[in-house]
């Protein structure tokens, strides 16, 4: 059987053989021996129906090429496809006489043609037919000569590398016998006929014309896939829509081709682009996919002209033809466009937030960001990020899309500003500090630091300030006379306060908590002073 998988068919066929061999090397029982008959009436049957079918395979080849033409390089297959047709009818006929010279030295049938079971266990006349009288080897040499015999007829038409496993094997060369230490030392003919029983031979015979059909089917099959492999063929018809621009405006005019598509199922195209290599082809239609890199230089439109250059090759009446392919298009420049309150400059160690997108790039934005002297932390949308910068110095920004780096954008630090630092009453307003006060307003006064306004806005989650160092002193003709930490109550100072003196609030220190909850000391000197009444 040739290389090609196998069909149910065929396969089937492969294993009656090996279960007949395999039977015929026991020595079964009567009964089963019998039953040889019901299978070898079987084979025949589907002898007949495989030798009615090839015939119309052959007689279908030669319609076939006549309707095409009867094109030069089809001809000689209509004559291949008869010689393979007239292989099979002398190997066929061969066999079968010998089947039915088995049949009358054995005495197998009687006068009304029926098998005579006592016959059909006679075990000596087949060993005296193959083995004694040679019949056996040179059924093998016949038998095995047939499929090399195809394959040349078919090499003559240009089918090559078809071939086909011998027929008549040794008990060696089949896998159930192959590791029987009874059997693998046996011949084909010992192996098939010595001992061996009439009615089992007869079933053997009918399953080697079996074989023979098959092959002749399989060469069939590939002489009638290869008529007019050199036509294309457009039965595969595609509606296609090649617009100017997948990108349009709202208000602007869609403009496109539409067309018909065509590609031959029987072709084997090769297509490939200057640069890029093979394009992998599917029912014909190559696809074609490729990252699109920057361009050298673009016009004042942010456009960049590029030309896709390829070629098709395919058989079109029995040459290859070329078929040139060219596609103009544009590289759209990657502006890369940063929107955020802070856009110009960004607060050191906060949490600036950025939408950053590169608009051309469009629903394929899949965007990466890599930060030189700082961190980030990725949003939930497509260029949302969250840069945290380092204490002072530059932030750069490296865009990436898909893998491909898209461009960077650079931002100076800025130092946090610092906070206004105010002094509020116990009824939580800002004390006026050019009229004086009265002692009961000063008694819970709270120092605060309030972050600049636009701070505030804009880094909400930064802007967290408290006064956490400093003093408060009781100053009485410009001389301290007590001294609290800010924080700390105002009890003691108050307790001994006379109108005339002043609350001075003297601020060392100011602690801010960033969007991680940090706490961030830093140095702030202030003074205040409060009169009292």
């Amino acid at each position: 059987m040739a290389g090609a998988k196998e069909t149910p068919r065929q396969r089937m066929i492969g294993m009656m053989y090996l279960v007949l061999t395999a039977l015929l090397a026991l020595q079964v029982s009567n009964q089963i021996l019998q039953k040889f008959i019901l299978i070898n009436d079987g084979m025949e049957r589907t002898s007949r129906n495989f030798i009615t079918k090839n015939e119309f395979v052959v007689t279908n080849i030669k319609s076939t090429v006549e309707e095409q033409g009867n094109n030069p390089r089809d001809v000689p297959k209509v004559s291949a496809a008869q010689e393979v047709r007239t292989a099979t009818k002398e190997i066929y006929a061969y066999i079968e006489d010998l089947k039915q010279e088995l049949i009358t030295q054995s005495n197998a049938k009687n006068e009304e043609g029926a098998f005579v079971n006592s016959a059909l266990k006679n075990t000596e006349i087949p060993g005296n037919m193959f083995a004694n009288n040679g019949k056996g080897d040179e059924m093998k040499e016949k038998l095995n000569a047939y499929p090399v015999q195809v394959s040349q007829i078919l090499e003559k038409i240009g089918l090559t590398g078809i071939t086909f496993k011998p027929i008549a094997l040794d008990a060696k060369d089949i896998e159930i016998f192959a590791n029987d230490t009874e059997a693998r030392a046996k011949s084909f003919t010992n192996l098939n006929f010595v001992k061996s029983p009439v009615g089992a031979v007869i079933a053997l015979l009918s399953q080697f014309q079996n074989e023979v059909l098959n092959i002749e089917s399989e060469a069939l099959t590939a002489i009638t896939n290869s008529i007019g492999s050199f036509y294309f063929k457009a039965d595969i018809l595609k509606g296609q829509i090649a617009a100017k621009s997948n990108v349009v405006a709202a208000g602007t005019k869609f403009e496109a081709d539409m067309f018909i598509a065509s590609a031959s199922s029987s072709a084997s195209p090769t297509m490939t682009l200057d640069g890029r290599g093979n394009v992998p082809v599917e029912d014909g239609f190559g696809k074609v996919e490729f990252t699109v890199p920057p361009a050298s230089s673009y016009d004042d439109k942010g456009l960049a002209r590029q030309v896709l250059k390829g070629q098709i090759v395919t058989n079109v009446g029995g040459e290859d033809q070329v078929i040139p392919v060219e596609y103009e298009y544009f590289v759209a420049q990657p502006i890369i466009k940063v929107s955020s309150e802070v856009v110009q400059q960004l607060y050191a160690d906060c949490a600036n937030e950025l939408l950053i997108e590169v608009p051309a790039l469009g629903n394929t934005y899949s965007p990466e960001f890599a930060i030189s002297n700082g961190q980030s932390i990725k949003g939930n949308k497509p260029g949302q990020v969250t840069v945290i910068p380092g204490a002072s110095g530059k932030v750069n920004i490296g865009v990436s899309s898909g893998g491909n780096k898209i461009g960077s954008v650079d931002f100076d630090i800025k130092p946090v500003p610092a906070p206004t630092i105010r002094v509020v009453g116990s009824n939580g307003s800002e004390i006026d500090l050019s009229q004086a006060q009265p002692v009961n307003v000063l008694s819970g006064i709270k120092v605060v630091a309030k972050p600049e306004p636009t701070f505030a806005r804009t880094m909400s989650k930064d802007a967290n300030f408290e006064v956490t160092g400093g003093e408060l002193i009781l100053l009485r003709s410009e001389v301290p006379r007590a001294t609290v930490p800010i924080g700390s109550g105002m009890r003691s100072l108050l307790e001994s306060a006379r109108p005339g003196d002043d609350i001075v609030v003297r601020v060392t220190q100011v602690t801010r908590t960033n969007f991680r909850g940090n706490k961030i000391n830093s140095e702030q000197r202030e003074i205040i002073r409060i009169p009292i009444k």
